[in-house]
């Protein structure tokens, strides 16, 4: 693109949320318009609209990125919106660029004044173009909205609503002008990833009262957005409506939101007003409603969910209820926070885009949407973090947290494993989900960038544990004020996923065909394995034995046959010893179901997968959870949210067992990546009488279902033409598949499905 616009700013704040416009003729003599293209971006976030026509159906345009280095546009065909008298019109938001980021309180962490840049490119049948571009001939006022922020909310007063701005011939009293800001337009990127939209739209399920006399609506699902409000009351009226995951005690439950306020204000005009905040989202089931005219009725209010537009391709459900519920809950975790970055959670004063949330979820999120271009778009910020950090991949990306004071308790800013590892792990996942070694290519300095940053870091002993590690973050056994407090040994777990890194990268450089790197990593990996056995195990027992390090230590590959098959017996012994109920946090869970099925213990597993009582994954899938939450109990049985500052009713990174799910109660797992060769393996346990599983692969549809009846198992599947793959079912012989549907019925042994 070669760039004639310059980014613009309103000469006056307008409380955060100015209008720009610009009104133009096109030019004459030079036939019809052939094509018309908007380049459109912002330091804050932007919506435009053509003679007051709305350019597009996408939010938070333009998203958040590394804005210190990458501002990325988006760019629409507009052809059929201009006329021979035109108005392009802009509304700001201050997004993430403007607005509150983490929990200290302090907001527009990236400097500079909110802008808007555009650039219009008319072009004519006679082949003459005609370019209407930002700077500072355009005009700026104030809107309807009266204050925005992400985490806060909106207020917007309708008697200032007044459309006339988006049209020829607006007088545009209390109006002022624009002046150009400073901006390097090198920054300018096009998106790699989606836009975000609405994806959905849900009705009121209850309206009641609380016990301290306040309306409450309950929308019966836990989603990211706002609520659409019709209402007419008299003028100056203010509805206020505040929003929350969970009620506690049969009130609003606001603790964990912390210091964001999620609320938003509406000043009606005396008319039939309509309200919708598209400056802000909330993380929200509940909402209370002060200040509504007359009686609140189910009619007048509908939640929008919102997330970057993903398309839907793999599918799971079984006979049980509960399992089903919670892949539901699974995937309404992953689009709730799949808000432009994949954040940690959509509620509270931080929704930032945690590494080791994405590390651990990666799988489980490229089985369910086709995520290649959203975390694709997500590296390329990673990796301008790490170049611009001395290697370093930090707690979060896009790195705000550099500019904050830095928590005593995470020690110094360093690399940290898991967290860190997402560098290596998720341009991994994506490779093997969808086949395409193109993303491997792109990060593959930043793979061995953060390999060779972890080698520096480890002790003489040649294991890493000298620096901060969240460790296995949020054990159910560590205190709720302490969640790094965990039964795993921190540089076992550290060791561990450095093994994993390194391994990965050394494939990663075989299939790039960069020998002398292949080489370097595979010394390396070799090294992590045995100063791992050397200083971690003996006999089998691995340094703090208990759960995590046992399932990271047989997944990841770093023991031998015996000591492995001594680990796989000792992981189960412990499962059964805690009750089957959950004992592992973000470094195990993502892991140990793996662990006991390759150890030879799958209905241990399933044993595990299915426990109610908490914690377990099922337990708040009891208590009416809708998503996955942060903590195994975020809410305590008697109905109290969990003491801990730090609690969330959304959180993906727990659901990471929905991956394991898919490929062994589903069995439908890649052979070769991309499903460009099949495994079809269902194994039955748990009781489950059937399961099916789906996915839209780049080669096509691929399809499992099985059921059981008695001993008899009948699975049938199809593969697309042109794909093979091996069906591999209890106590058979392998069956080659080709494209096509085949059905099987086998005798299976009655252990099969035994464990209720």
């Amino acid at each position: 693109m070669t760039w004639h616009a310059q980014m613009i700013a309103a000469d006056e704040a307008f409380d955060g949320a100015p209008l720009l416009r610009r009104e133009f003729a096109l030019e004459e003599g030079h036939g019809a318009v052939a094509r018309a293209t908007l380049t459109l971006t912002a330091q804050g976030v932007v919506e435009a609209w053509l003679n007051g026509r709305p350019v597009s159906e996408d939010l938070l345009t333009p998203g958040w990125s590394s804005y210190e280095w990458r501002l990325r546009y988006a760019t629409y065909d507009v052809t059929d919106l201009v006329e021979p008298a035109t108005v392009l019109g802009l509304a700001l938001g201050k997004g993430w660029f403007g607005g509150r980021l983490g929990w200290t309180g302090g907001a527009a962490w990236y400097g500079g004044a909110q802008g808007a840049f555009a650039q219009l490119e008319v072009v004519f049948a006679d082949g003459s173009t005609q370019l209407i571009v930002t700077d500072d001939a355009w005009a700026s006022g104030p809107s309807a909205v009266l204050a925005n922020d992400l985490y806060d909310g909106e207020t917007i007063d309708a008697r200032l609503r007044d459309d006339a701005w988006k049209l020829p011939g607006f007088a545009g009293e209390g109006w002022t002008g624009t002046h150009a800001i400073e901006f390097d337009t090198a920054k300018l990127q096009p998106y790699i990833g989606p836009a975000v939209t609405r994806w959905a739209a849900l009705p009121v399920q209850e309206i009641s009262t609380s016990p301290s006399g306040k309306t409450l609506v309950d929308f019966g699902q836990n989603l990211v957005g706002w609520i659409k409000v019709r209402v007419q009351g008299p003028a100056g009226t203010e509805v206020t409506i505040r929003h929350a995951e969970v009620l506690e005690h049969g009130e609003l439950g606001v603790r964990p939101l912390r210091s964001a306020q999620a609320t938003d204000r509406y000043i009606l005009s005396g008319g039939v007003d309509e309200f919708e905040p598209t400056f802000t989202f909330h993380g929200f089931r509940y909402a209370e409603i002060t200040g509504w005219p007359g009686e609140l009725k189910a009619e007048d209010l509908t939640a929008i969910a919102i997330g970057s537009e993903l398309t839907r391709i793999g599918e799971f459900s079984s006979s049980d209820p509960l399992l089903n519920q919670f892949h539901e809950n699974v995937v309404w975790g992953m689009r709730g926070n799949f808000v432009d970055v994949p954040t940690d959670c959509p509620q509270r004063d931080e929704r930032l885009g945690w590494t080791g949330d994405i590390a651990a979820f990666a799988p489980t999120a490229a089985y369910l949407y086709d995520v290649d271009a959203f975390l694709s778009d997500w590296l390329v910020d990673l990796d301008l973090e790490q170049r611009h950090n001395d290697g370093i991949v930090g707690f979060v990306i896009p790195d705000v947290l550099k500019y904050m004071p830095h928590p005593a308790d995470f020690g110094k800013p360093n690399t940290t494993a898991l967290w860190s590892d997402a560098a290596v792990w998720v341009p991994w996942d994506l490779y093997e989900a969808y086949g395409d070694t193109a993303v491997l290519e792109r990060q593959f300095d930043s793979m061995a960038s953060h390999v060779r940053r972890v080698k520096s870091l480890l002790s003489p002993a040649g294991v890493w544990d000298g620096n901060f590690q969240f460790g296995d973050w949020l054990d159910p056994d560590a205190p709720p004020e302490d969640p790094a407090k965990a039964k795993a040994d921190k540089g076992v777990v550290a060791t561990a996923c450095a093994y994993r890194s390194a391994r990965i990268l050394a494939d990663t450089a075989a299939l790039l065909g960069r020998t002398a790197e292949q080489a370097e990593f595979e010394a390396h990996a070799a090294d992590l394995r045995a100063a791992f056995n050397r200083e971690y195990v003996s006999g089998g027992v691995v340094l703090s034995d208990c759960t995590t390090v046992y399932s990271l230590a047989i997944v990841f590959g770093l023991l031998d046959p015996a000591d492995e098959e001594f680990a796989g017996d000792r992981l189960a012994e412990l499962a059964a010893e805690a009750g089957y109920r959950i004992s592992t946090g973000f470094a195990g869970t993502p892991f140990i179901a793996d662990a006991l099925t390759q150890t030879g213990h799958t209905d241990v597993a399933y044993r595990l997968l299915l426990e109610k009582e908490c914690p377990s994954w099922l337990y708040p899938v009891t208590m009416g959870a809708t998503t996955v939450w942060e903590r195994w109990d975020s809410m305590l049985p008697d109905g109290t949210i969990n003491p801990g500052e730090m609690t969330s009713f959304n959180h993906y990174a727990l659901g990471a067992v929905a991956d394991w799910m898919h490929r062994v109660v589903g069995g439908l797992a890649p052979l070769k990546p991309g499903y460009a060769s099949v495994l079809v393996a269902p194994q039955p346990g748990g009781g489950l009488t059937e399961a099916a599983t789906s996915l839209e692969t780049r080669h096509g549809r691929v399809s499992v279902r099985w059921s059981l009846d008695g001993d008899l198992l009948t699975v049938d599947a199809e593969l697309p033409e042109g794909v093979d793959g091996i069906l591999r079912l209890p106590g058979r012989e392998d069956q080659r598949l080709s494209g096509g549907p085949v059905s099987v019925t086998a005798e299976v042994h009655s252990s099969v499905g035994a464990v209720r």
